[in-house]
C-alpha cells in the first residue's frame, strides 16, 4: 500500500508547495501563518512598550524599530520560500537585522533580548548553509555579550537561540532536497517518455524497414518488366500485394502490443487520478501477476481503469481501496480485483455501457464481473482464472 496518501477532506489545489512561491492568495496566507506562531518572542517587548516605561519619544522609537525588525524577518523568511533574494541583499538585510537587534536591546532594556531568536532562526533560513553555520553562534555571542550589558542572563534563552538556528539549517536543507527530488523525478518522466519514443521509432524502422524496401524494389522492378513481360511484372504485383499485406499484420500485431493494457501501469495510473482527484488511495504498488494471462491481466487492468473513472467522476468519494488478491474457489485459483469507495457509485439503476463491456471482456477470458452497492460506498470485484486458461463454457 501506498504511504502517501491524503486528509479526506483534502484537495491538491489546497496543498502548500514546500519550496516552491504562492499561486494564490490563500496559499500565500498559509505559508504567512506558518511565520506566524514564532512571533510569541514578541511579547516581552511589546509589553514593554505598552507599559508606558520609556518617554513618548523613545516609546515612538521603539514602535517604528520594531515593525521595521519585523518587517525585514518577515520579508526575508516569507521570500525565502519561494523566490530568495540574491546573496548580497540576504546578508545585508541579515546584517540590518542583527543590529536592529542590538539597538534595541542596548536602548530600550532586557525585555527586547528575544530578538536574537529572530536573528538565528533568519540566519538558519536565510543564509547559505556554510555561513549560517558560523553566523548562528556569532549572534548568540552577540546575544551573550548584549544581555550582560543589560543585566540579563537567561542561558535558557541562550541555548534557544543556538538550536532554533540550527533547525532551521535543517528545515532548509529538507526543502530543497524536496525541490531536487521534484525536479529530478519530472527529468526521470521525461527520460523515460524519451526512450519510449526511441523504442517506437527502433521497433517501427526493424518491423517496417525491409518490407517498405521490398516493395520499392519489386516496384521499380514491375515497371522494368511491364512493357516486355506482362507476366512476369504481374507477378512482380502479386509478390508486391502479399509483403505489403504482411506488412500491414505486423504493423497491427505491434499498434495492439503497444496498445495492450498492463496492470501494474493501471495501478501506477489510478494512484495518480486518485491523488489528483483528491481521494484517499490505498492501492498496491507491485501485483503478483505469475500465471496469470496477458488477455487475463488487460481484462484485469480495463477494469480498474473503468472503476477509477467512475470514482473519479460520478461517486463523489474521498476515500477508494484497491486490493488484489489471490483466492482458492470451487473452480480453482483466481486472481481478484477489488475497488472499493465510500461515494453514492452514480444512480445505481441499471448497469452502465461500462460495466457491461467489461462483463463481456472477463466472460471471454473465464473470469466474471460483480459490482454493487455496499454498506459505506460502492464496490467493483473483477476475477479471472490462474495458470492454465479455463474453458470458457456455461459461465460465459
Amino acid at each position: 500500500m501506498t504511504d502517501d496518501t491524503l486528509p479526506p477532506d483534502a484537495r491538491p489545489e489546497q496543498l502548500t508547495r514546500i519550496g516552491q512561491p504562492p499561486r494564490t492568495m490563500s496559499e500565500a496566507m498559509r505559508k504567512a501563518l506558518w511565520i506566524a506562531p514564532w512571533l510569541i518572542f514578541l511579547g516581552a517587548p511589546v509589553q514593554d512598550l505598552a507599559a508606558g516605561h520609556h518617554t513618548p519619544g523613545a516609546t515612538v522609537a521603539g514602535w517604528a524599530g520594531l515593525a521595521a525588525f519585523v518587517g525585514t524577518y518577515v520579508t526575508l523568511v516569507f521570500r525565502n520560500m519561494g523566490r530568495p533574494f540574491r546573496g548580497p541583499v540576504v546578508a545585508w538585510l541579515v546584517g540590518a537585522l542583527g543590529a536592529l537587534a542590538v539597538v534595541l536591546c542596548l536602548t530600550l532594556g532586557g525585555d527586547w533580548i528575544g530578538l536574537f531568536v529572530y536573528v538565528s532562526v533568519t540566519c538558519g533560513a536565510a543564509l547559505p548553509i556554510r555561513v549560517a553555520y558560523w553566523a548562528i553562534p556569532l549572534n548568540a555571542a552577540a546575544m551573550l555579550l548584549v544581555g550582560l550589558r543589560s543585566g540579563v542572563h537567561d542561558w535558557s534563552l541562550l541555548l534557544v537561540v543556538v538550536l532554533l538556528g540550527y533547525a532551521m539549517t535543517g528545515v532548509k536543507q529538507l526543502v530543497r532536497t524536496t525541490v531536487e527530488l521534484r525536479k529530478a523525478r519530472a527529468t526521470v518522466a521525461q527520460l523515460a517518455a524519451n526512450e519510449e519514443r526511441l523504442r517506437l521509432a527502433r521497433d517501427l524502422h526493424d518491423l517496417l524497414g525491409h518490407s517498405l524496401s521490398l516493395i520499392t524494389l519489386k516496384s521499380e522492378l514491375a515497371g522494368r518488366m511491364l512493357p516486355d513481360h506482362p507476366d512476369k511484372a504481374a507477378q512482380q504485383v502479386a509478390d508486391i500485394e502479399q509483403v505489403s499485406r504482411q506488412a500491414l499484420v505486423d504493423v497491427r500485431a505491434a499498434v495492439s502490443g503497444y496498445r495492450r493494457t498492463r496492470l501494474p501501469d493501471e495501478l501506477a495510473g489510478a494512484q495518480v487520478a486518485l491523488k489528483a482527484a483528491g481521494v484517499v488511495a490505498e492501492v498496491p504498488a507491485e501485483p503478483d501477476l505469475r500465471d496469470v494471462p496477458e488477455e487475463s491481466e488487460s481484462a484485469l487492468a480495463w477494469a480498474l481503469r473503468e472503476a477509477v473513472t467512475n470514482v473519479v467522476r460520478h461517486s463523489g468519494a474521498t476515500r477508494c481501496t484497491v486490493e488484489l488478491l489471490r483466492r482458492q474457489t470451487l473452480d480453482g485459483a483466481v486472481l481478484e480485483l477489488s475497488v472499493e469507495d465510500n461515494g453514492s457509485g452514480g444512480s445505481g439503476k441499471s448497469p452502465g455501457n461500462g460495466l457491461t463491456g467489461l462483463t463481456e471482456r472477463l466472460e471471454k477470458t473465464g473470469g466474471t464481473l460483480e459490482a454493487g452497492r455496499v454498506r459505506k460506498g460502492f464496490r467493483l470485484v473483477a476475477r479471472v482464472p490462474v495458470g492454465a486458461r479455463s474453458t470458457v463454457g456455461s459461465g460465459a
